[in-house]
């Protein structure tokens, strides 16, 4: 199985919208749109399951092409741990003292 980063999603796009899109590259196990926790409105960007085959000729294949007005930004996920950046924070840095 291979999951999908489909970005720049119209807001009113469903599940169905989207699965009906990517099953014309294959079997859709499954459709996961992202919404905001505090509002539950949508945040434009979703992930979709397929078989690794069937996945990269979704890709290539939607990857730019317009949906809603929209140019889709479709590539391989990445987990958590490999997309970089980092928290601001001060975290534990000994060095810092805040003095009153």
């Amino acid at each position: 199985m291979k999951t999908i980063y489909v970005g720049n999603l119209p807001f009113s796009s469903t599940q169905n919208d989207i699965s009906d899109l990517f099953s014309r590259y294959g079997t859709v196990h499954s459709v996961n749109l992202i919404s905001d926790r505090e509002t539950g409105r949508p945040r434009g960007f979703g992930f979709v399951e397929m078989d690794p085959e069937q996945a990269q000729a979704a890709i290539d294949a939607l990857n730019g092409s317009d949906l809603g007005g929209r140019s889709l930004r479709v590539n391989e996920a990445r987990g958590r741990e490999d997309r970089g950046g980092g928290g601001g924070g001060r975290g534990s840095n000994s060095s810092y003292r805040r003095y009153e």
